[in-house]
């Protein structure tokens, strides 16, 4: 039994989940090898209302980009739907220089139909990578815009640890049932990137 507390009271979070839910359901799995990108086009429906996207060891073609993802409603096609979003970074040097934390003003869209940034910039070097999760929320809904919230960590090519936040949503109320990563320039090189649902 795990024990968690919101300050005042100690819940027991196995009666949590069994209450809420929280299971995940593993749907697919892609790798990538010099991908110029990587779609999932199926699997994403009404059966749950979230779903989460792991992606880990993203490792890239070109040197400092970033992995970015777009979606398709229902019926349609290339990967242009329309985002409003918010992203923030936090990062610091290997040796502990320059601690950073600031809203990153170039990263985000305001009504923009582009690629929307989920990680900070990841470097090439053989051991330089990307990782993290990206959740999408009640993406078949008909009546709502669809949210997401991304979260990354990656090797800067100035060798600094980066901590990406992003979020926003969707402004469609057509459900979404498409989504593709790729990177900012170039290949996905190698990596994983796994759909979950969550029951």
């Amino acid at each position: 039994m795990g024990l968690i507390s919101n300050g005042t009271t100690i819940f027991d979070n196995g009666s949590m989940a069994s209450g809420f839910g929280g299971n995940l359901i593993f749907i697919s799995k892609a790798t990538a090898s010099a991908s110029a990108s990587i779609s999932f086009t199926s699997g994403i429906d009404s059966t749950y209302k979230e779903y989460i996207f792991y992606f880990a060891n993203i490792h890239p073609s070109n040197d400092n980009t970033q992995l970015r993802f777009q979606a398709n409603a229902a019926g349609g096609s290339g990967f242009n739907e329309v985002i409003t979003s918010t992203a923030f970074l936090a990062f610091v040097g290997e040796g502990g220089a320059s601690p950073t934390l600031g809203y990153e003003t170039g990263r985000d869209q305001a009504q923009g139909t582009g690629f929307q940034q989920i990680t900070g910039d990841i470097g090439f070097d053989n051991d330089q990578v990307g990782a993290g999760y990206l959740h999408l929320f009640n993406p078949s809904s008909t009546t709502y815009v669809k949210h997401f919230i991304a979260r990354a960590s990656s090797n800067h090519p100035s060798d600094r640890a980066n901590y990406f936040y992003s979020a926003g949503y969707f402004n469609t109320t057509s459900a979404i049932d498409q989504i593709q990563f790729q990177m900012g320039a170039g290949n996905i090189d190698s990596g994983e990137i796994i759909l979950f649902g969550v029951n």
